[in-house]
């Protein structure tokens, strides 16, 4: 805005003319801004801007109406956190203009169809959680907005449709109720009654297979992780038995009743919610995360119930300021602690409990696990005389019921905490943790202070983390990343076979030696697979990419960048060396016995290796859960080495298919450019040309494609093979000793492979009927196949 008047006052000699057009432009932002500010810190009060706003509206409408409109839907679905705020400021406008109240209801009613069609399903709760507060307004009349909830919950009611989908409907009339659930029961209580008998009757008999896989604790003490349907039933059920009465909303619209009460009210016009289409994506179920209650925070105000409306509405309102502002931390940490009616509730728990509840959200967080660690970080800045206190007990809590936490939030809680602790010089009170010295090493809470030192070492370097932790904690202590070189000398490697070769190899790479030269070298390691009467010629040889690889990671160990150039300079004959599968599964065992104390550069060299084609991402999957990885098998480094392969596998086919899916479209425009160019037969010819070139270009991009998914189906069955067989052989072994299966191997695994389809739910999905007839069929073991039934529970 301020770029734009200062261009207009500078145009000294040009025409009033242009002054002229610019200026409705000027209006325009300053109708913006006016509009998304109210609301905000002021001197004045909150009602009095409002009428200031309504009136300044009132007075632009003839001029400027369609971008009012405009901008007020905008704001109803995208600051959610103000929504009284506008709804009240609709309401004075409907009172001073019942024309325009009719446009914007109408115009709401058309951008809720349109975010319904694009899968915009939070926008969409956003909206018509706005139309029903318009009904406290006087702007749409009450029985209107029964008859569209009835619409919604009928819903629940339709035959082959996915559970999800009936959820939502279900979810957006329960979590409007807060709102307008007085309003709707003083005017039509009998209709209301039997809205909410159809909900709970639906409620009912909803399955509830897939809510152990989204529990971020096994454990349902000290806090039931409930389902969030249910819990929000439970918090409108009580709302109703204190007679609609809550005590959080801010109502602005209360000060302006004389004037609503005497606006003439619109009817919705009828909304039938838009049939299923297969290619709809509903928002997953959740499980609502609980980690306070008011025996939490004994000081200060009380924190309400977890079945209590408050809650649902401050951790609502949260949300919402977190999604709008989430890429501004500063805004967003300001924002947070600006909370209106801060002083009634214990804040600072509210807020550290919403942010743990995001970040361990299953199957992913809203937003990047890094942006919660920086708002966190931000909070403890802005608040620093009680929030780290806060905090720290959350971590306390946090800590003290690993036990029973779900794996792949465990893996979240070990990036937050080390990035946390290295913005505050690694400063922890580790001795309070020395419970975890007690215990068996493969327990949760010894396993997570090593990733948490390992992580933080990352970020830092060995010797810092040595002096950090108390001498006690030494067992925990990632080891030196140091390179293990098999062929030195101080190994009294001379004994060794390779060892020979392994210094005219390291000389001729030194001597920058070509690819022919080492390759001639590397013709005299002997194969140790191999008889001496054997006459196969080439076959795998280990022990020839063993003294390469050795050789060649060992002078490029000073840096990952000196690695990759080695990496990149010799790709040749790595890829020589590894042809077969058997080669493939070799190089990796290489890299990792060199780089065993440092799973860092393990993780990036595989990452390399991937990318250059050295290795396939099967090969990867075969080696992590090969016999040779069985003693890291719990690291988390192995699971995200295992995560950032299928990412990369899932990559490759979607950037084929959208290769495939432009040359198409471009064949599709060639066609009609063609059709539409008549009888110009020069014209014809080149066009035919050209569609020719694109139809193979096509065909061969399909064939790509077709290849690309196989290699990607076969990674998952590779996977979820090895998983059945792992899991198979502990359950056989258990039962067989007459031993509890319940050890944490068994945890850590089993959670591993809900994590699995968890994370890459989307593409797996696509391979369910191969999986259920090759993997997990009737015959399987119940304990494996039911993480196969949670999986499918989720999409029902």
């Amino acid at each position: 805005m301020s770029r734009r008047r200062h261009s207009d006052d500078n145009d000294g000699g040009q025409s009033h003319k242009r002054r002229r057009t610019s200026e409705p432009i000027e209006i325009e932002d300053r109708l913006e801004s006016l509009i998304c500010r109210v609301g905000e810190k002021s001197t004045s009060s909150l009602e009095s801007n409002l009428e200031g706003l309504a009136g300044v509206l009132e007075a632009d409408l003839p001029n400027y109406k369609n971008k009012i409109l405009r901008i007020l839907c905008a704001v109803a679905r995208l600051l959610p956190e103000k929504l009284t705020v506008y709804t009240t400021l609709v309401g004075l406008l409907n009172a001073r203009n019942y024309n325009f109240g009719g446009e914007f209801v109408e115009a709401m009613i058309r951008q809720l169809k349109e975010t319904l069609k694009n899968n915009l399903y939070s926008e969409a709760v956003y909206l018509v959680r706005f139309l029903s507060d318009l009904v406290n307004c006087h702007v749409i009349a009450a029985p209107s907005m029964v008859a569209m909830f009835e619409n919604f919950v009928s819903v629940t009611q339709e035959e082959d449709v996915p559970q999800v989908r009936s959820d939502w409907f279900v979810y957006v009339v329960l979590s409007c109720l807060p709102w307008v659930g007085k309003e709707l029961y003083e005017k039509k209580d009998v209709e209301m009654d039997r809205l909410l008998s159809q909900i709970e009757g639906y409620l009912k008999r909803r399955v509830k297979t897939h809510v152990p896989m989204l529990q971020v604790w096994t454990a349902e003490k000290p806090h039931p992780q409930e389902e969030y349907l249910d819990c929000l039933w439970a918090q409108i059920q009580k709302l109703k038995k204190d007679r609609w009465q809550e005590r959080h909303i801010l109502r602005p619209y209360i000060a302006f009743d004389s004037v609503l009460c005497e606006a003439l009210q619109h009817n919705l016009p009828p909304f039938t919610p838009p049939g299923h289409m297969p290619d709809a994506q509903y928002p997953m179920p959740r499980v609502v995360f609980r980690m306070f209650d008011y025996t939490d925070a004994p000081e200060g105000p009380v924190m309400p119930g977890s079945h209590s409306v408050e809650r649902f509405v401050i951790e609502e309102n949260l949300h919402c300021i977190i999604k709008t502002h989430w890429k501004e931390r500063k805004t967003c940490a300001a924002q947070l602690l600006s909370y209106p009616g801060k002083n009634k509730i214990p804040l600072n728990y509210h807020i550290v409990e919403v942010i743990f509840g995001q970040l361990f959200q299953l199957p992913s967080p809203p937003h990047i696990d890094v942006m919660y660690t920086t708002l966190l970080i931000e909070l403890c800045k802005l608040q620093p005389g009680s929030l780290p206190q806060v905090l720290a007990q959350a971590t306390e809590m946090l800590y003290m019921r690993l036990d029973t936490m779900n794996t792949t939030c465990i893996d979240r809680l070990v990036n937050w905490f080390s990035h946390h602790l290295s913005n505050f010089q690694f400063r922890w009170s580790w001795d309070d943790w020395a419970d975890c010295l007690t215990v068996d090493l493969d327990r949760p809470k010894p396993k997570f202070v090593k990733e948490v030192l390992e992580k933080s070492m990352r970020l830092s370097y060995h010797q810092r983390i040595v002096d950090i932790v108390p001498p006690s904690f030494s067992a925990l202590i990632p080891a030196e990343p140091i390179f293990m070189y098999k062929y030195s000398e101080e190994n009294a490697a001379s004994v060794l076979p390779g060892y020979q070769v392994s210094i005219t190899v390291g000389s001729a790479i030194k001597n920058r030696a070509t690819n022919e030269e080492i390759l001639t070298v590397l013709r005299d390691v002997p194969n140790p697979n191999q008889e001496d009467d054997d006459d196969e010629g080439e076959s795998f040889n280990p022990l020839k990419i063993d003294v390469f690889l050795q050789t060649l990671l060992h002078l490029a160990a000073k840096s990952f960048s000196h690695s990759f150039s080695a990496l990149g300079k010799f790709h040749e004959i790595l890829k020589t060396l590894t042809e077969g599968d058997e080669g493939k599964l070799h190089i990796l065992k290489v890299v990792y016995e060199v780089w065993r104390n440092h799973p860092q550069m393990i993780s990036v060299l595989v990452d390399k290796m991937i990318r250059t084609q050295i290795v396939d991402c099967a090969a990867v999957a075969n080696w992590l859960f090969s016999q040779d990885m069985a003693h890291e098998f719990s690291r988390l480094f192995i699971w995200e080495i295992l995560h950032s392969t299928i990412r990369k596998m899932n990559k490759h086919v979607q950037k084929i298919q959208k290769e495939l899916e432009e040359a198409k479209d471009k064949l599709e425009k060639q066609q009609h450019k063609r059709r539409d160019s008549g009888d110009d037969e020069d014209m014809e010819k080149n066009s035919e040309d050209e569609e020719g070139q694109l139809e193979e270009q096509i065909e061969r991009l399909q064939e790509k494609v077709e290849s690309a998914q196989s290699e990607q189906k076969n990674l998952f069955l590779v996977i979820f093979q090895r998983f059945i067989m792992l899991l198979t052989e502990h359950l056989v072994r258990c039962e067989t000793g007459g031993v509890d299966i319940n050890t944490p191997w068994y945890k850590n695994c089993i959670e591993r492979l809900q994590q699995i389809f968890l994370m890459h739910h989307v593409t797996i999905q696509q391979y369910m009927g191969t999986l259920e007839n090759l993997l997990f069929t009737a015959e399987l073991d119940p304990h494996i196949l039911a993480v196969y039934q949670q999986f499918c529970a989720l999409q029902l």
